[in-house]
């Protein structure tokens, strides 16, 4: 008799069980990917939030809307901490760095 899996309803599971589990180097990637999507957002949201465009922020901190477009895109990995606090300083924020457990499946 051939051995029957639980069926999964989930999709995500489904997909993370498929791309993901077993393989670090994906999951790792997978991190890094959500990181850099995460900060992308919330520059983003920032500068909508004080009705700012990407020219007048860049002009607060001293920089090119180019690089304001560049750090709101979820693929740009070369995010510093240096910019992100001048993001901050100018949008009345403060950057705030936490380490979090990764989570391991057993």
């Amino acid at each position: 008799m051939a051995k029957t899996l639980k069926p999964a309803s989930d999709a995500v599971e489904i997909l993370h069980r498929r791309f993901y589990e077993g393989k670090p180097a994906r999951l790792k990637n997978l991190e890094e990917a959500r990181a850099n999507e995460e900060i992308a957002r919330k520059i983003h949201e920032l500068r909508a939030a004080a009705d700012l465009t990407q020219t007048q922020l860049a002009r607060l901190i001293g920089t090119t809307a180019s690089v304001i477009c560049r750090l709101e895109d979820a693929d740009y990995e070369g995010h510093s901490l240096a910019i992100l606090r001048r993001i901050a300083g100018a949008l009345n924020q403060r950057v705030e760095i936490r380490f979090i457990p990764i989570r391991r499946s057993a």
